[in-house]
């Protein structure tokens, strides 16, 4: 069994580690990841620039592009206050060279 869970946690690492097109929504049961923003970045699982040109949100690189329309999004994320109940910690830097998985 923790080697089972263990395989879902890489593949979800695998998963995140990748830049997104993302769309913020206020409701939990639409979401398909639920997203804990920490204030220290020793914390988070995941490092994210937030870039204003969906073009620059490919690859490899912890980029976000929030866009406006769930229908174009990758991952639609509800923000909660509550760490327990996320699926990811993340946590925003200001610097895209310092953007990408832990």
């Amino acid at each position: 069994m923790k080697k089972f869970i263990f395989l879902l946690f890489c593949l979800f690492l695998v998963k995140i580690s990748f830049s997104q097109i993302v769309y913020k929504t206020t409701w939990k049961s639409e979401a398909s990841h639920k997203v804990f923003v920490t204030e220290w970045k020793s914390e988070a699982d995941l490092v994210v620039y937030v870039t204003d040109w969906k073009s620059e949100a490919k690859g490899k690189t912890g980029t976000w592009y929030f866009t406006e329309w769930k229908s174009e999004a990758e991952w639609i994320v509800y923000f909660t206050e509550w760490k327990s109940e996320a699926d990811i910690k993340v946590y925003f830097t200001n610097w895209k060279s310092e953007a990408g998985s832990k």
